[in-house]
């Protein structure tokens, strides 16, 4: 959530970035209508605590009355405080109402984009600022079969099982292809500790506070899934309670940055409808990831950013994975975000570059929400940065490492997961 203090200063700012996000003119006004708003709430905090300071001192005076016997003195101090607790109550009344109008607004408003960010209207607006195709396959004597054939044809992954069990989107792993899937996990668990982030098993239903507080609400409750006998929602991303393990914290500034990582599987209702872009294991209800998150001292966390990103690109080099890295447009950014790196990694079989990681700094957009921050001994409390990143997803991953690696014996593994599956060959 955009923060009140930095939209009121920083207004003309402010209504650049969000314009970089497609949003009209009529982002103006609305800047207009949320500065006015908060210009009332200035002046009724201003009366409600000059009137709360006249109470507490005309009670004072009522005690000194009644001790020095005038009581008719007190009684009428005593109804003049009545009638300004009456006003007080109204006051209160009008800050509260102000207050939920002005969150109402601000709360569907999307994060400022950094300066870095382009305007453009979605995908094809991105800029590719990396491009590695070392690793591209050469088919010799095979047809390249996509990694739905392959999965049917060596049982790795059983589409028609999940749709008997679940439904459409809900794949059942079994024989060698759960144990790639399992050592995946167990590798990018692996290289997440050794990077420094500490391991959390979190949840995986969370209630609405937790999700409002990343962002996911309300911008992506028709994403989720929500159990409403229980009023809680599965996680779409481990981002969510990871993130939300610190809400409300104050930190000390020694104690940054906060590394943590989780592997979880993931659930969004959203995918797609037909053809071959969500075919197979291109975009599932259900799937496996492990995240990487850090809170971060907003004076270094465009550093840990490309720490991040360095970190996911070593990943798909072990891997031996061709890739290439986009900063996305600010028509394509998700909506708490203020600079975001895409991961597509080149599905040979497909001829197509699919999405296996996104890789954002929200600055404080999600820290606002949480009241998470940070000081140094007595000083004022601040907001702390808050990152996270796909270290990686592993649909695609999988659906990658099986299409450029197959041969006319099977499918090779990649020499970097050998220990992790206990064996190197499909």
């Amino acid at each position: 959530m955009l923060d009140i203090n930095t939209l009121r200063n920083n207004q003309a700012a402010v209504i650049d970035g969000l314009k970089k996000r497609n949003l009209g003119p009529e982002i103006e006004d609305v800047i207009a209508k949320i500065v006015k708003l908060d210009d009332r709430r200035k002046t009724v905090q201003t009366e409600l605590d000059q009137q709360l300071a006249l109470v507490n001192l005309k009670s004072r005076e009522i005690g000194e009355l009644f001790k020095s016997g005038q009581q008719d003195q007190a009684a009428t101090l005593k109804s003049e405080v009545v009638e300004i607790k009456k006003a007080v109550k109204d006051m209160e009344t009008t800050l509260a109402q102000t207050i939920l109008e002005i969150e109402t607004i601000v709360i569907d408003l999307p994060n400022v984009p950094h300066n870095s960010v382009k305007a453009g209207k979605g995908a094809e607006d991105n800029e590719i600022t990396k491009e590695n195709l070392e690793n591209m396959p050469r088919f010799e004597g095979i047809t390249a079969l996509p990694h739905w054939d392959l999965a049917e044809k060596y049982n790795l992954i059983d589409f028609k099982l999940g749709v008997k069990i679940t439904g459409s989107g809900f794949p059942v792993f079994r024989g060698k292809g759960a144990k790639l899937e399992r050592g995946l996990i167990h590798f990018f668990l692996s290289e997440a500790s050794e990077a420094g982030y500490e391991e959390i098993m979190p949840p995986l239903l969370v209630n609405e506070d937790t999700a409002r507080a990343t962002g996911q609400l309300p911008d992506k409750e028709g994403q989720m899934y929500f159990v409403e006998k229980d009023n809680l929602y599965l996680i779409p991303t481990a981002e969510v309670p990871l993130t939300n393990l610190l809400r409300g914290d104050i930190l000390k500034r020694s104690e940054l940055p906060v590394k943590l990582a989780g592997y979880t599987p993931c659930f969004r209702r959203e995918a797609g409808s037909y053809g071959s872009d969500v075919k197979g294991l291109n975009r599932v209800h259900q799937f496996d990831k492990v995240e990487i998150v850090q809170v971060a001292d907003p004076a270094h966390s465009y550093q840990v950013l490309d720490e991040m990103v360095a970190h996911v690109e070593m990943l798909l080099q072990k891997l031996e994975l061709p890739y290439r890295i986009l900063r996305l447009c600010g028509g394509d950014m998700g909506f708490t975000s203020a600079l975001t790196f895409d991961f597509e990694v080149y599905s040979a079989a497909q001829e197509k570059w699919l999405e296996v990681s996104s890789v954002s700094n929200f600055e404080t957009f999600q820290s606002n929400r949480l009241k998470l921050r940070f000081r140094d001994g007595d000083e004022k409390p601040q907001l702390v940065h808050t990152l996270n990143g796909s270290a990686l997803a592993l649909a695609r991953i999988m659906a990658a490492i099986l299409e450029n690696n197959q041969d006319a014996e099977g499918v090779k593994i990649p020499r970097v997961l050998h220990s992790f599956t206990g064996f190197d060959r499909i």
